[in-house]
């Protein structure tokens, strides 16, 4: 019996080995964003903490020194979360870029995934005709036996 041989088997590993890749390329971009948005979430936080200070100091015996370098320190953590902001936004991208990648990569195998499952059924469908045309030609052939 025939083997089925799928001419583009190598293209197919590679499709698969490039998406593998960008499965892993997607999973560090998640990583990397996911730790970016944990930065911000202790910035936001510390920030408050920031604000309570500021708000304490001004009710209390008033002492400008103090109130200075804590507004200094707020004023600096806004920096700070905006640059960490920043920071989000760009990894935010990357994930979108690689998701992007990644779903192309996909559809690409999908696509050669279904190509040789066209193939293979065009495959079975041939060798059921030329196993029907077998049987005819046996059948025939013991069929004009019998007969003469």
């Amino acid at each position: 019996m025939a083997k089925f041989i799928y001419q583009l088997q190598s293209v197919l590993d590679i499709k698969q080995k490039l998406e593998e890749q960008e499965k892993i390329a997607f999973s560090l971009a998640a990583a990397k964003l996911n730790e970016e948005q944990e930065a911000l979430q202790r910035l936001l936080i510390q920030k408050a903490g920031y604000d309570r200070q500021a708000r304490k100091l001004v009710e209390g015996a008033i002492n400008l020194l103090e109130i200075g370098a804590c507004r200094k320190a707020v004023e600096t953590m806004k920096v700070r979360i905006r640059n960490q902001m920043l920071e989000v936004h760009k990894a935010e991208r990357q994930l979108e870029n690689v998701r992007k990648r990644l779903n192309e990569v996909m559809m690409e195998r999908k696509t050669y995934e279904k190509l040789k499952e066209k193939k293979f059924e065009e495959f079975k469908q041939e060798l059921l005709y030329e196993e029907n045309k077998e049987v005819d030609e046996l059948v025939s052939y013991a069929y004009s036996k019998r007969h003469e």
